[in-house]
C-alpha cells in the first residue's frame, strides 16, 4: 500500500481534545527536572560526606585530634571548605550534563565526566584556598578528591545494577513508540529489544505504510512482533491511549513535513522524543555545519588520525603490542604445538590484505582451516553467496579443523597479526582489513575507510562483527575516523573483551 500524501495526513489528522479525558503527559510520569535534582542532591551529600572523611583521616585519625599551627578553628575551616566544595562540585557536574546523560550512556563516559568534574572542583577549592592565604595540610585534599570520585562512581554503579535488574523484570521502564517502519526504524527497534538493559518498552510501530502480516524484527533471543498501532494521523489518539513515555522518530529524510509535524504533535502533548537520521543516507555525525556571510556550508569531515593524533596513537600501539604478545607468548606456543598435533600444515597463515592509502601487506594469523582451503574457497563460494557481494564468510565453514573453531570462536587466531601492529601495518583499533578481491569490488563511498590504518577490533567489532552488513561496517569505519581519540580506542578495547568471551558474531 502507498503512503498517503503529507496534505493528506495533514487533512486527516483529528484536532487535539482538550479536556478530562485527555490526561496531559506531565501528569502520567515523573518530572524530569525532579529526577536531576534527586541525583545532584544525593551527589552533594556525597561530597559533603567526601570532605568529612577527609578531614576525619587526616586530623582524626592520623594526629589524633591535634590542631596544627592555622587550626584555631577548624569546624569553621570544615563547614566553609566543604560548603564550597560541594556548590562548585554540582555546578560543574551541572553545566557537564551529568545529570541530563541519556540512559543508553555507558558508565565510561560517566565516570570520565565524573572524575574531570570532581578534579576541576578541587582544583578550584586549592586555588581559592590559596588566595584565601590558608595553608592546609595537602592530604586533606587529596583525601577529599579521591574519596568524592570513589563515592560518586560507587554510587552510580550500584544504581546501574539496581537499575537494569529492575529493568529487566519490566519495573520502571519507559515505553517508547517508534515512528517509522521502515530500516532505521527495524533497526532501532531491534537494538531496543536486543537490550533490555537500556529499559525501554515498544509499545508499537507508527507509519502510514501498514507493515506486512508476517513482519518481525529478529533479535538474539527470538523475533519479535511488535504492534502496528495506526497511520500518523492516529497520532494524538496513540500518545494518550498507550501512555507513551518517549517518542523515536525513524521517518526517511525525505518525510521533512511528516516529522516536523510529529516534532510539533511530541511538544503539544509534553512527550520526549528523538529523531534518528536514516541508517542509509548521510549520517548527521559526519557533517559541520559553518556560516558565511548569513549562508549556511556544510562541510565533510576528514579523517582525524593525523598528525599528532597518528603519533599518539602509534605509541599506543606499540605499548599495547609489546606488552600482549610478552605476556601471550607461552599461550601463542601452545596453541601453536595444538595446530601442528591437529592438522598439517604451517602454524601461521599469511594472507595479502589491503591497508591504509591501499597499499598491501601480509597478515598473519594462526592456522585454523586445512591446508588446501584457498583451493576449496572457488568450490564453497558457488554455493554461498558472498554477504553484500563483499562479505564472504561460512557460519559452518567445513574447511575450518577442530582447533581453529575453538580458535575462532575465542579469537586467539589473531594474536599473531600484534606482530603486524608492531610492523606499522595495522592498528589495534581500526577498520577491519580485506583482500584485494572484496576492496576490487567497492563502492566509490567505500574507499574512505582506507584513509585508516586497518585494525585488531574496532567500532565493526563490538556492534556485531560478521553479523553486520558491509555498508553497515563501512558506516562505522568512517564514524571512528571522523571521532577518533585516544579515549574512543579505550573504551573500544574494553568493550572487545565482553564481545569476544561471548563471541558474538565469530565465526
Amino acid at each position: 500500500m502507498a503512503a498517503r500524501t503529507d496534505q493528506d495526513t495533514t487533512a486527516d489528522a483529528p484536532a487535539r481534545t482538550v479536556g478530562p479525558e485527555r490526561e496531559p503527559a506531565s501528569t502520567r510520569r515523573e518530572p524530569r527536572w525532579l529526577a536531576q535534582l534527586l541525583r545532584a542532591g544525593t551527589d552533594a551529600a556525597l561530597v559533603l560526606l567526601a570532605f568529612a572523611l577527609a578531614y576525619w583521616l587526616r586530623y582524626r585519625l592520623e594526629l589524633g585530634g591535634a590542631v596544627l599551627p592555622g587550626f584555631a578553628q577548624p569546624f569553621d575551616f570544615f563547614l566553609g571548605k566543604a560548603a564550597l566544595l560541594v556548590v562548585i562540585s554540582v555546578l560543574i557536574y551541572h553545566l557537564r550534563g551529568l545529570y541530563r546523560l541519556p540512559r543508553w550512556t555507558s558508565f565510561l563516559d560517566e565516570a570520565s565526566t565524573v572524575v574531570s568534574g570532581s578534579t576541576t572542583a578541587m582544583a578550584i577549592l586549592i586555588l581559592y584556598s590559596f588566595l584565601q592565604r590558608f595553608y592546609p595540610s595537602r592530604l586533606i585534599f587529596i583525601y577529599a578528591w579521591l574519596l568524592m570520585i570513589a563515592l560518586l562512581l560507587t554510587k552510580r554503579l550500584a544504581v546501574r545494577v539496581g537499575r537494569e535488574l529492575l529493568w529487566r523484570r519490566g519495573i520502571g521502564v519507559e515505553r517508547v513508540l517508534i515512528v517509522g517502519a521502515g530500516r532505521a526504524g527495524q533497526r532501532l527497534m531491534q537494538y531496543i529489544y536486543n537490550q533490555p538493559q537500556l529499559g525501554y518498552r515498544v509499545v508499537g510501530v507508527v507509519d502510514d505504510v501498514p507493515v506486512d502480516d508476517d513482519w518481525g524484527i529478529a533479535t538474539e533471543r527470538r523475533v519479535e512482533r511488535p504492534p502496528y498501532l495506526g497511520r500518523l494521523a492516529d497520532l494524538p489518539e496513540i500518545l494518550h491511549r498507550h501512555e507513551v513515555d518517549e517518542v523515536m522518530i525513524a521517518l526517511p529524510p525525505t518525510a521533512h513535513q511528516r516529522v516536523t509535524q510529529v516534532i510539533a504533535q511530541c511538544r503539544q502533548d509534553d512527550v520526549p522524543f528523538l529523531v534518528v537520521p536514516d541508517l542509509f543516507e548521510l549520517s548527521l555525525d559526519r557533517v559541520r555545519v559553518n556560516e558565511v556571510a548569513g549562508l549556511a556550508l556544510i562541510e565533510i569531515k576528514e579523517a582525524r588520525i593525523r598528525g599528532w593524533n597518528y603519533a599518539v596513537k602509534r605509541a599506543m600501539d606499540i605499548v599495547i603490542a609489546t606488552t600482549v604478545l610478552t605476556l601471550c607468548a607461552p599461550l601463542m606456543l601452545l596453541i601453536a604445538l595444538a595446530i601442528k598435533l591437529d592438522s598439517e600444515g604451517p602454524v601461521l597463515f599469511g594472507q595479502e590484505r589491503v591497508g591504509k592509502d591501499g597499499r598491501r601487506f601480509t597478515l598473519y594469523k594462526f592456522r585454523s582451516m586445512c591446508q588446501d582451503a584457498e583451493q576449496k574457497k572457488a568450490e564453497l563460494m558457488r554455493l554461498a553467496t558472498p554477504k553484500d557481494g563483499l562479505l564472504f564468510k561460512l557460519k559452518d565453514d567445513p574447511r575450518v579443523t577442530r582447533v581453529g573453531r575453538i580458535l575462532r570462536r575465542t579469537s586467539l587466531d589473531e594474536l599473531p597479526q600484534f606482530i603486524n601492529v608492531l610492523l606499522g601495518d595495522m592498528s589495534v583499533v581500526g577498520p577491519r582489513p580485506q583482500v584485494p578481491s572484496e576492496v576490487a569490488a567497492y563502492a566509490d563511498w567505500h574507499y574512505q575507510r582506507l584513509l585508516v590504518t586497518p585494525g585488531l577490533t574496532g567500532l565493526w567489532q563490538v556492534n556485531g562483527r560478521s553479523d553486520l552488513t558491509f555498508d553497515e561496517m563501512v558506516k562505522l569505519d568512517l564514524y571512528y575516523a571522523e571521532n577518533w581519540s585516544p579515549w574512543l580506542d579505550i573504551k573500544l578495547i574494553l568493550r572487545t573483551i565482553p564481545a569476544v568471551l561471548l563471541g558474538r558474531g565469530a565465526y
